[in-house]
């Protein structure tokens, strides 16, 4: 029999795997406290003798460590290593002690031990279920002013860091032919099986050695060898592996469409002293061929009045604490049990030299050698009772127990009661999967049913009865999921002896705490969800289990319900006299642990929160002084102001140069996309309003994108390469967008056309060389390419070279003049521009700007999507009717434009606005009346959309959406300003060259 070391009060001697090891010191509340390199804080905390870790969150009750895993809803807590770097609801059960770790608990205030905020369960009458729903509905003021302020102080656990986050956190993406999500004994045998055919395994789990439940079963063995020693063996060999990656401490938080998994790998939480250089998080994307989950079961707790006293924990958490830790939970420790499981962390604990007075048994005349062997060591088994309810305060002092029909009731003196109520298959990442769960209803348990992906279950989490079908279920599916990932190889078989078989427990309410009673039995911890609880949700009308879930919170702590849902839903299921199925599942939602900010913002923080992008010849740009604006992500170059220039300025002489003899723009950022595919004309007659099947092949046309109600979505050009290829052009703030915008419709509404799309926005550099004098500029630079109006005539283009370098030339223009945009490989876009200016600087070449752009657009009436259009106009109202093929029985957004409110009279239109005053220029945005003497409000029947000084014009020229605009022609409205109302006279939305003969040069 063991005996307790120096090392802690309920440190055992020779017991558990963390001896010889280091002496780590740590701090909790101040408390300077020393455990074992290896410990987690929860086991170094029992080890020195600390149950009371929190308060839990609405009644500031009292409470201590109840699992050993990532299940745990009680012990969360502060976690600090400098100022800035201070993360709230830590799992004392996860968190790896270190030297200089300082901790703190949460939820409490002055102390731990005295709480003032436990005033809240002196009075938890007057706050069930619910109680917010009704208490803070009178006086309606009052919300906004009284009980939300005071609300939001209250919520939440821990405290928000005050200071920035100085860690660095990293990002890899991975592919594999198949994850093995969990390294327990079922995940190590399907990943060694996969990995022996060759295939490519990467294996994770979330704690920092494999093993799973072989950390703490005694009485296992594995191809003859002790379940620990096999697993740690088994882990050494996938490591050897070239084709195996093995992640510890890494959790598998959501399981994504297409086989997408994400993960975070804790790197540097359990060091005193990470490198500088070292990320404190790393979160892997991985894109499986196949996944496996081998995720386990979580041990469901036992639901009866005060279950929730501090030293009241898990079975199996016992259990780990022991056998992993050497650390016993307490001296005199009862059991409360509803299955097998909690015999043997009875007998482990009793073997160790720790006082085990009575395991109570709520079944009548259970039969297992466990429960002989119990008995044979003394321990006194009592079955057909049940634990009516827990003394004690800060921590656990007794049990009262009496038989499950009534009689009279017993006292038990403890200090740590262990229990257990069975065993719910995680199956968590399966339904995040968009897996359907099936239920089980003689063993009363939900399990994976039908796969919605490349998935399969091994192991507790399909339920599997016992070690021996889990190693064989495991080995099964490692090798028949690498054979259909390509790789074939027959796997050795694995024997194993030993281990608790699965045996029904009981969910809901335990004998004492049932409909009856009002006592607090929690189902949910954290959120102080009792019994009484869900049956009162359940009489005020909530009939489905996720009412219920919102009714009374159960199950939305941080923890998700991993230890509350199956209680909860069998609880209201018997109060509503229905099936359990019948009553639903509540949604499992990624992440399956809360993960922190910082992997998931990983890079994008601080100059990267949101990544400056630069075109090829941005440098280029900033040598010859341009002024840049931020469109989207892009630095573009805004004009180029000479000695002495303002920006009107700069901007007037680059839009008269573009007139008058040529001007160069860098139009890089325009959205590409490459459509490839036999069905690509197919696929583009059902995007865009115009025809595509016609179209020739070294051709340009003008697109008009639409959504489902008609609305313009993005406009661009578009060119036929070949028959099956087109290159696509979109606006520079719609390339994402419409991309995603393509591939939803391909995946989703025409998966039977043959289509491939790319994005090459940043394959291509772009160079708009624009004006009367372009084609003189590159004619000596392009080769293999006719440029004469009858070989390559406006809205063509052709491939060829520039520069000696590979191009796609457009003839097209977005300023009305002659002009040409230069497609090149980005590697060669500032070598080209460079020739290209150097060549046309003696004939007038000048570089232009955005601004200058825009004002050019203008003067020719070309609109931009996103500011001449609002996300409510149609093409009709921007007078692009003619971009509507006539004959088109079917694209996105004709049924929208089939409705009658979108012809009716009275909708905003897209017209050109002069005004009476030439100089005067209007402000973009300023709205629009049809008589400026009305009393305010006034009606506003339009605003102003684009605006410019046209130095071309001489004049000042605007755009704006008016209703019933085209019948407005020559009819004076006016702009109410602060200044005063400024007259302007409605015209066509060209105001320079209207016959469009400079198209031609």
């Amino acid at each position: 029999m063991s005996t307790p070391s120096h090392s802690g009060s309920n440190r055992i001697a020779g017991v558990g795997r963390l001896v010889p090891a280091k002496t780590v010191r740590f701090t909790f509340d101040g408390q300077s406290l020393t455990g074992l390199e290896g410990d987690t804080l929860a086991s170094a905390l029992l080890a020195n003798g600390i149950h009371l870790v929190g308060r839990s969150f609405k009644y500031h009750r009292p409470r201590g460590i109840l699992s050993a895993g990532s299940e745990e809803p009680n012990a969360l807590v502060d976690v600090e290593r400098d100022k800035s770097r201070k993360q709230p609801n830590v799992r004392a059960t996860v968190q790896e002690i270190y030297d200089g770790l300082m901790v703190k608990s949460q939820n409490r205030w002055p102390s731990l031990t005295f709480d003032v905020g436990a005033v809240n369960d002196v009075f938890s009458p007057m706050l069930p279920a619910g109680f917010y729903y009704k208490t803070f509905m009178w006086p309606k003021f009052a919300w906004k002013t009284i009980y939300e302020p005071k609300i939001r102080a209250a919520a939440g656990l821990g405290v928000v860091p005050g200071e920035a986050d100085t860690d660095r956190y990293s990002n890899r993406f991975a592919h594999c032919d198949v994850l093995v999500v969990g390294a327990g004994a079922a995940g190590l045998a399907a990943a060694l099986s996969a990995a022996q055919t060759g295939a490519k395994v990467i294996i994770c789990d979330e704690q920092p050695e494999a093993g799973g439940a072989l950390r703490y079963e005694t009485d296992v063995t594995v191809d003859g060898k002790p379940g620990y020693d096999w697993a740690t063996e088994t882990l050494a060999t996938l490591r050897s592996m070239e084709n195996v990656t093995v992640l510890t401490r890494t959790t598998a938080f959501g399981y994504y469409a297409q086989n997408f998994v994400g993960l975070v790998e804790r790197i540097s939480d359990h060091l005193s002293n990470p490198g500088s250089d070292m990320p404190r998080e790393r979160l892997w994307q991985v894109r499986a061929k196949k996944v496996i989950l081998a995720t386990g079961a979580i041990e469901r707790h036992m639901v009866f009045a005060n279950n929730d006293r501090p030293g009241i924990l898990l079975a199996s958490a016992a259990r780990t604490y022991l056998n992993q830790y050497g650390v016993a939970v307490g001296r005199n420790v009862g059991v409360y049990t509803a299955n097998d499981s909690a015999y043997a962390a009875a007998i482990d604990l009793k073997r160790a030299g720790v006082d085990v007075p009575v395991i109570v048994d709520t079944r009548d005349n259970p039969s297992s050698p466990v429960i002989e062997e119990a008995r044979s060591l003394g321990i006194d088994v009592v079955t057909g009772h049940a634990v009516f309810r827990a003394g004690g305060k800060r921590r656990v002092s007794s049990i009262s127990i009496r038989p499950n029909k009534g009689g009279n009731e017993r006292k038990v003196v403890v200090d740590a009661l262990i229990m257990s109520a069975g065993w719910t298959p995680s199956v968590h990442l399966f339904s995040q999967s968009r897996g359907k769960v099936a239920w089980d209803a003689a063993n009363e348990r939900f399990l994976p049913g039908t796969y919605a992906q490349d998935c399969v279950s091994v192991g507790a989490c399909n339920g599997s009865d016992g070690l021996q079908q889990a190693l064989d279920e495991a080995v099964a599916a490692g090798g028949k999921l690498a054979g259909e990932a390509g790789f074939k190889g027959k796997a050795k078989a694995i024997k194993a002896t030993g281990g608790t078989d699965w045996i029904l427990g009981m969910i809901g309410s335990a004998p004492g705490a049932g409909a009856d009673t009002t006592v607090k039995a929690f189902v949910d911890f954290q959120n102080d969800v009792t019994a009484k609880d869900v049956r009162l949700a359940v009489r005020e009308g909530m009939h489905s289990i996720e009412h219920v879930k919102r009714f009374t919170t159960n199950g939305m702590a941080t923890d998700q319900g991993k230890t509350s849902n199956l209680h909860g839903l069998a609880i209201a299921a018997e109060a509503l006299n229905r099936p359990i199925p019948a009553v639903g599942l509540t949604t499992f939602r990624a992440p399956f642990t809360p993960v922190t900010f910082g992997a998931i913002v990983n890079h994008a923080r601080h100059d990267l929160f949101d990544p400056t992008r630069r075109t090829p010849m941005h440098a280029w740009h900033a040598a010859q002084g341009a002024a840049f604006e931020d469109v989207g992500q892009w630095k573009r170059a805004w004009y180029y102001p000479q000695a002495g220039e303002d920006m009107h300025a700069a901007v007037n002489r680059e839009c008269v140069a573009v007139r008058n003899q040529a001007g160069i723009f860098d139009a890089s950022t325009l959205g590409k996309i490459e459509l490839v595919g036999p069905d690509a004309a197919k696929f583009l007659e059902l995007l865009y309003t115009n025809p595509w099947e016609k179209l020739g092949v070294g051709r340009l046309r003008y697109g008009i994108m639409l959504r489902e109600d008609g609305f313009i979505y993005d406009d661009g050009v578009v060119g036929r390469l070949a028959e099956d290829r087109f290159h696509v052009t979109t606006t520079t703030g719609g390339a994402p967008r419409v991309m995603h915008h393509m591939e939803d419709y391909l995946q989703t509404e025409f998966p039977h056309l043959n289509v491939w799309l790319t994005s090459t926005t940043e394959q291509w550099a772009v160079i708009a060389v624009q004006g009367p004098k372009a084609r003189e500029i590159i004619a000596p630079l392009v080769e293999g390419i006719d440029l004469s109006n009858e070989a390559m005539p406006h809205m063509s283009v052709r491939e060829g070279k520039i520069c000696g370098v590979p191009t796609r030339l457009f003839r097209m223009s977005f300023t009305g003049e002659a002009g040409y945009e230069i497609n090149v490989p980005a590697d060669y876009g500032q070598a080209v521009w460079e020739a290209i200016y150097e060549r046309g600087k003696p004939l007038g070449l000048t570089p232009y700007g955005t601004e200058a752009m825009h004002v050019l657009r203008a003067e020719k009436g070309y609109i931009i999507v996103g500011q001449d259009t609002d996300g409510t106009v149609t093409p009709q109202d921007a007078g692009l009717t003619w971009a509507i093929g006539k004959n088109k029985t079917d694209y996105v957004g004709i049924r929208g434009l089939l409705r009658r409110d979108l012809v009716a009279d009275g909708r905003k239109q897209l017209v050109g606005l002069k005004t009476k005053d030439a100089h005067v220029v209007l402000e973009e945005g300023a709205q629009i009346v049809a008589n400026p003497n009305q009393p305010v409000p006034m009606t506003m029947i339009g605003h102003v959309t684009s605006s410019y000084w046209s130095q071309n014009c001489g004049r000042s020229i605007a755009m704006g959406l008016v209703i019933d605009g085209t019948k407005r022609l020559g009819e004076t409205l006016y702009v109410p300003m602060p200044n005063g109302v400024i007259e302007v006279e409605v015209t066509g939305t060209v105001f320079f060259d209207e016959k469009g003969e400079r198209l031609n040069g």
